[in-house]
């Protein structure tokens, strides 16, 4: 197998999709499941993460909190023991947080944040990559969910944008370490996606100037494809960065 796995037959890939039941989780595990993967969807809410896969075959539901370790050891433990191997990570889990600037922040508030998007980030790329150095063939890929806030920053968004630049060394860090497992990293930035979460930019979002004023989304199916596009490329292609948006928004030149 030259890639991380196909796409149809008894060695379509296996992938677990973290942050599944709802928004770029629901969809990259639809389109992979479509396109024949194996694909495991994680998250707190069964119920959610049942109606992500809508009974689709090839679909394994395990509900989990990827802020407890144990948790995330027994995701994966229960993928390979199900279907042996792990071959891609979409880091996608995550949580905005309060809108705080830093002198505002609860320290609980900014612990809640860091534990899920960066710990709990951590715990399941840890795991990832304990199953992918054990296997054979010997290998996989993580691909974590960024944001633009990895980039630039909105207004009041201290915690968010923190653990979000810091996803960029742990990408960076993973791919370092695990080359010679053949185990590489990808991170993926998306902007302004149409979900449930950025229901508020088509009615108007704060911006740097203090303004209130509507953004343009774009269809999170686009980036469900691109995050499948990463999933099926070979190991020995690496795509260090990948930043989407929503044409016109306030990103490039933010502020």
């Amino acid at each position: 197998m030259t890639g991380t796995g196909g796409p149809h037959g008894p060695d379509a890939g296996i992938i677990v999709v973290t942050g599944a039941g709802s928004g770029i989780g629901r969809a990259v595990a639809r389109e992979l499941l479509d396109a024949g993967w194996r694909v495991a969807v994680a998250g707190r809410r069964a119920e959610a993460l049942e109606q992500s896969v809508e009974g689709r075959p090839r679909a394994l539901v395990v509900p989990t909190d990827i802020t407890v370790p144990s948790q995330v050891d027994d995701l994966f433990s229960t993928v390979t023991r199900t279907w042996g191997r792990v071959d891609v990570l979409f880091n996608n889990a995550g949580a905005f947080g309060p809108r705080a600037t830093v002198d505002e922040i609860s320290i609980q508030d900014w612990n809640d944040v860091v534990a899920v998007n960066l710990t709990g980030s951590m715990l399941c790329a840890a795991a990832a990559v304990r199953a992918m150095k054990s296997q054979t063939p010997q290998g996989g890929r993580i691909i974590n969910n960024g944001s633009v806030s990895a980039h630039a920053p909105r207004p009041a968004s201290v915690a968010y944008t923190a653990t979000k630049h810091a996803i960029t060394g742990l990408t960076k860090s993973i791919s370092l370490d695990g080359r010679r497992f053949g185990v590489t990293a990808s991170q993926i930035d998306i902007g302004n996606t149409a979900t449930e979460l950025t229901a508020g930019f088509t009615t108007g979002t704060l911006q740097a100037d203090g303004s209130t004023r509507v953004e343009p989304v774009f269809d999170v199916a686009h980036a469900a494809h691109l995050v499948r596009q990463l999933a099926e490329l070979p190991l020995d292609v690496t795509v260090d960065s990948l930043v989407v948006t929503a044409t016109g928004m306030p990103f490039t030149g933010r502020g």
